[in-house]
């Protein structure tokens, strides 16, 4: 969900990133995966091309749409149209059935 901030402007921006101590972040961050406390998210995309094991130009060439296409929606940066979004939705619930009616 949108966040409802209101954007920095570059003065405030700027103030904000020369007050970060990004080695610290960094080191943080460490501490917080090797904790167990970070989780990697996969999006729709990228998990039902995971469950098919096929490539991302496989899995591109099957869906009918080109591997930047792909890439930006596994990125989060597009979003996929009705009847990609029902291939994607076939693809993680039962990738044997698409790969079946691809005939992989």
């Amino acid at each position: 969900m949108p966040s409802k901030t209101k954007p920095l402007s570059p003065k405030e921006l700027a103030k904000f990133e020369a007050s970060r101590d990004l080695g610290a972040e960094l080191l943080q961050s460490i501490r917080e995966m090797k904790a167990g406390k970070v989780r990697v998210a996969y999006s729709p995309a990228t998990e039902a091309r995971e469950k098919t094991g096929l490539s991302q130009s496989q899995f591109a060439a099957l869906l009918g749409v080109s591997v930047r296409t792909l890439q930006g929606w596994e990125q989060g940066r597009k979003q996929p149209s009705g009847a990609a979004r029902t291939l994607l939705t076939i693809a993680r619930t039962n990738p044997k059935a698409l790969l079946a009616v691809a005939g992989k």
